[in-house]
Order: structure tokens, then C-alpha cells, then sequence
């Protein structure tokens, strides 16, 4: 399945109290960590897991791809999800590091106290660009990815970009494209090894303990060919110019982690159904090569084996319903005709959950009856309860990646109103060489919480951070420069104040940090925006109804 968007939601890192420190013009230490959102990075499986019985065998029972955690720490960014191969698209908050705890705001007199949280148009100066303060306003705090909190002894680290996602083990970089095997992948292959080894002995006695060679050799080749079904997400992915994080293949099955969604309902449609195509495909081929080796050998009974693995695999992602990938084939057909894509998410969530119930209660059934092959003989009290935790199993993924599906599509309908003309906080320009009690003393009087050190000629060079100045003590204000306590501009860290939405998002994650200066078109200071005001908004939102 392909996961479009990731992945984990973003925790809060408000703190009340922190609040009311900024309703009393104190500065204010940095906030609680906060994660990315990720996003939901509810990921979808590729397919469920091959069948165990050997052909000719009546014991062939598929499992599903359990879809693997959002990101890291939640991707919840764009991302595609189904437990088969699906697509999911989610969109993730740059977070705040977890070590640095929201610390009350110091006393201190007037003059010396950090930019005020009441609520006042911020800008480059006092009185200039007016606009609204961010909701929750508060003194100078959040921190960011890989940074310390400042002494005032020195210049302040920049944040370090966060290490690339992991997974598992780093199998190759297809299309520049990572591909993790997570540690469940043993699991699986261990189980089908066994299982399959079992069915062998009744097909080729003959084998021997040779068996279970021959089986894991089939666990290897049958998740091979659920890596080229992910592929064949990625590569339609990367066509359509839609970035793709990873590619895991997990317990049950394989996640392709697309981190926007498809602009259209057709690239939707298309880059959902390339997996099973491609499945059908593998299919066909083991079909032909099983025709051109003499039957009841050991290549024609692998070749059978994954003949209806794939069929199963192609069969299961092409149910219409989220979050497999005819689930995404369907949002794409109610999303073409109503025009909006939340009408399809909920369509196809809808046929999910359904679908889900129906998994649960249906599988075992069939099994029971005989239909899928199993004879009264074979069908003992074992049987019956793996059936039935299978079958639980499969209906709680699909059930879940549903819900996901639903979340991911209210979050994108919220996204656009964040935007960081809003968002942003007025902010007082000072001179490299000016004492933080006086740089906190202006930005005091102009009622601004944020200060830009800017040159000579007043172009700006850093932002001061409000951890740095959480850590300096009242009676040192005087003696260190604000200098001291900034951290340099990069150009990740200008970001234009039209930005909003996904591309404010994806602007923010592209360079970590805990604020950014926010320029006009004309390049003109118009405030900092803080990643815990940027966070903080994401929240509020997604907790809105849609």
C-alpha cells in the first residue's frame, strides 16, 4: 500500500501557566516539546501476508499487511495510507524538543521585563504592520530541533536538521527512495517459513528438512514482490512530483510513505491502482513461468505459491475501501463527481468500516463452510481460532486506517487557516551591541515579543531566542549583549508572510528551528514567527469539527 502523508499527531506544547506569566509582561521560559504531526501517519500495509497452504494443498489462508506507525515522531504530514497498499496524506508541525520544560517567568522590574503577551499588532517596529496576535500569545519560548537552551555566555547553536527517518533496516535507495525492513519482517518471514514448511511436507515428503529452506526462500521472493508493488506507487509518486519519505515493509506487508496528496481525483486513481496493476502483473508472470517447469517440483510449487500470493495481495487492495487501495480508487470516482475531495474521503471511510465488519465476521465463516478451500478434515479447534484472530486482525487495521483516512482529510481541510501573516509576533529591531535589559525594555514599550539584531544599516543578521533569555538571571540583563544570545539567520529561516497551509508547514520542516524571521514580498521585517505559535494553531484547528 502507499502511504501518502504520515504520519503521528502533534502533541501540544501550551502550557497554561505559561500563559498567564505572559498576561503579566514577564518573559517566559521555553515550552514543552511537542511533536510533529504527522499526518496520521497511519500507513497502509501492502497486502495481506501470502497463503500458508502450499498449492494443492486446501490450507491457503492470506493475512493482510499491518500498516506501520506514522513516522518517527509523526510525519503527520502528507501521507498516503491502506493496510494494502493504499494512500493517506497527512501534514506535521515542526516540534519542539521534549527536554525543554515551559519554566515560569522570571520578576523582574518593568524595564527589564521580556516583550509583553498582550495582545498587539507585532512588526518590525512599534506601530508598524499591524495584525493580530496569535491566540495564547506569550513571552519569548518554544525550542526547536537540536537546540540548547542559552546561558548568555555565548552565541546560541543553530538547530541541527532532524536525521533522516528510520524503520528498521536500510535495505537500498531505489529511485533515491529509502526502503527499511522492520524488525516485524522476521517475525513474519519466520512464521511463513513455518507454516509453509509444514505444507510442503504433505506435497514433497520428499524434502525432507530442506523444507523450510525452500519456505524461507518463498518469504523472501513473496515480500520482493510486495516491494515492487510499492514501488509501483512511488515511481507513479515521483511522476506526478509528490515526495516520497520511505518505503517500509513491516509485519504485514509494505507502506509507501507519500507525503502530499494528489492534486487531482485522475493522479489519485492512478497512483492508487499502479499497486494492484502491478501485483496482477507478478501474477501472470509466475503464471507463465509455473507453465514452463514440470508441476510438483519444488520451482513449480514456489512458482504456484507466489502466483496466488500476488493474486491474493492485488484481490485485497482492490476492495473499495479506505484505507486499501480501491479504497482510494473510490474516493477518487465520489471526489471527481462531487469536487470535493472530503466527500470521497468519507465515502470511501464509510465502505471501510464496513468493510472492516464484514472482514471480522465473514472470514471465519467462509472459512468454516468450506469456500476457500479448507475441508471439514482440516478444520480443527486450532484452526477456528486462528481464523478468528486473523480475521480480528485484518478488521482492526482496516477499521483503523479508515479513521485515519477521515482524521488526515479533516486536518487538510483545516490547514489552510493557518497562515503566518497571522501567526506572527511583532518583533523590535536592535543593534548587536545592545544590553538585553534594554533590548527587553523596548520591545516592552512597543509591546512587541520578539527581537531581530539587525546591522548598521538595519538589515537583519539574527534572532534572539527566547530560551537563551529565559536562561540568563535578571541582574546579568544589563551586561549581555543580545548578540550573544541569537542564533543567525539561514535563508530556511526567512519564510515570506503570504506563506499558509501545507506550504507554511513544509517551509517550517525544511529548516528547524524554534523561530523565523518573517519578511514582505519587498523583503521588508514584517515579525518571527514561533514554531509553538505555528503548533499551538495546528492544534486548535484540528480540534475544530469540520
Amino acid at each position: 500500500m502507499d502511504e501518502s502523508g504520515g504520519s503521528g499527531q502533534p502533541r501540544s506544547g501550551t502550557d497554561e501557566a505559561t500563559e498567564r506569566h505572559g498576561e503579566q509582561r514577564a518573559s517566559s521560559a521555553p515550552a514543552a516539546g511537542a511533536t510533529r504531526s504527522g499526518p496520521e501517519r497511519p500507513e497502509h500495509p501492502t497486502g495481506p501476508t501470502p497463503p500458508t497452504a502450499a498449492p494443492g494443498t486446501s490450507e491457503a489462508a492470506p493475512s493482510p499487511d499491518r500498516p506501520h506507525d506514522p513516522t518517527d515522531s509523526a510525519h503527520e504530514a502528507a501521507t498516503h495510507s491502506d493496510p494494502s497498499s493504499g494512500t493517506e496524506d497527512g501534514a506535521e508541525v515542526p516540534g519542539a524538543s521534549p527536554d525543554q520544560a515551559e519554566a515560569p517567568a522570571g520578576s523582574g522590574s518593568p524595564d527589564e521585563a521580556g516583550p509583553s503577551a498582550q495582545d498587539a499588532p507585532h512588526g518590525p517596529s512599534a506601530g508598524a504592520h499591524p495584525h493580530p496576535e496569535p491566540e495564547h500569545p506569550r513571552t519569548l519560548a518554544h525550542s526547536g530541533t537540536g537546540t540548547g537552551t542559552g546561558t548568555g555566555t555565548g552565541k546560541a547553536q543553530p538547530p541541527r536538521r532532524g536525521r533522516e527517518p528510520g524503520g528498521g533496516l536500510l535495505m537500498g535507495r531505489p529511485f533515491g527512495v529509502p526502503v527499511y525492513v522492520a524488525p516485524s519482517w522476521f517475525l513474519v518471514a519466520a512464521l511463513i517459513t513455518w507454516v509453509f514448511g509444514g505444507q510442503l511436507d504433505r506435497v514433497l515428503p520428499e524434502l525432507g528438512a530442506l523444507r523450510y529452506l525452500v519456505s524461507l526462500f518463498f518469504a523472501v521472493a513473496f515480500y520482493a514482490s510486495v516491494l515492487v508493488h510499492e514501488l509501483a506507487h512511488t515511481v507513479a509518486a515521483l511522476r506526478f512530483k509528490l515526495p516520497v519519505r520511505r518505503i517500509q515493509l513491516q509485519f504485514f506487508g509494505g507502506v509507501s510513505e507519500i507525503e502530499k496528496e494528489a492534486e487531482t481525483p485522475g493522479r489519485e486513481f492512478v497512483l492508487s491502482f499502479v499497486g494492484p496493476l502491478l501485483s496482477l502483473v507478478l501474477s501472470g508472470l509466475f503464471y507463465l513461468a509455473m507453465l514452463a517447469v514440470e508441476p510438483g517440483t519444488v520451482p513449480g510449487v514456489l512458482l504456484a505459491g507466489l502466483m496466488i500470493s500476488n493474486l491474493i495481495v492485488a484481490a485485497f487492495n482492490l476492495l473499495p475501501g479506505l484505507p486499501l487501495d480501491g479504497g482510494r480508487m473510490l474516493r477518487a470516482v465520489v471526489w471527481k463527481i462531487t469536487g470535493r475531495p472530503m466527500s470521497g474521503t468519507i465515502a470511501a471511510a464509510w465502505v471501510g468500516r464496513a468493510l472492516a465488519v464484514s472482514v471480522l465476521i465473514g472470514l471465519p465463516l467462509l472459512t468454516q463452510s468450506g469456500v476457500l478451500g479448507a475441508t471439514q478434515d482440516h478444520v480443527g479447534g486450532m484452526d477456528t481460532v486462528t481464523d478468528a484472530l486473523l480475521a480480528a486482525i485484518l478488521a482492526a487495521i482496516i477499521w483503523t486506517g479508515a479513521g485515519n483516512s477521515l482524521r488526515m482529510a479533516r486536518l487538510r481541510e483545516h490547514l489552510p487557516e493557518l497562515r503566518a501573516r497571522s501567526l506572527t509576533r511583532r518583533a523590535v529591531p536592535v543593534e548587536t551591541s545592545t544590553p538585553l535589559s534594554e533590548a527587553l525594555r523596548r520591545a516592552n514599550e512597543a509591546g512587541a515579543r520578539a527581537l531581530v539584531v539587525v546591522d548598521a544599516d538595519g538589515e537583519p543578521l539574527s534572532l534572539v531566542r527566547e530560551a537563551a533569555i529565559v536562561g540568563v538571571p535578571e541582574h546579568r540583563r544589563p551586561w549581555v549583549a543580545v548578540s550573544g544570545l541569537a542564533q543567525d539567520l539561514t535563508d530556511g529561516m526567512r519564510v515570506s508572510a503570504e506563506l499558509a497551509g501545507e506550504a507554511l508547514l513544509d517551509t517550517l520542516r525544511a529548516t528547524p528551528a524554534t523561530e523565523y524571521l518573517v519578511v514582505e514580498d519587498s523583503g521588508e521585517i514584517y515579525g518571527v514567527l514561533s514554531a509553538a505559535d505555528v503548533e499551538r494553531a495546528f492544534v486548535k484547528a484540528m480540534a475544530r469539527p469540520s
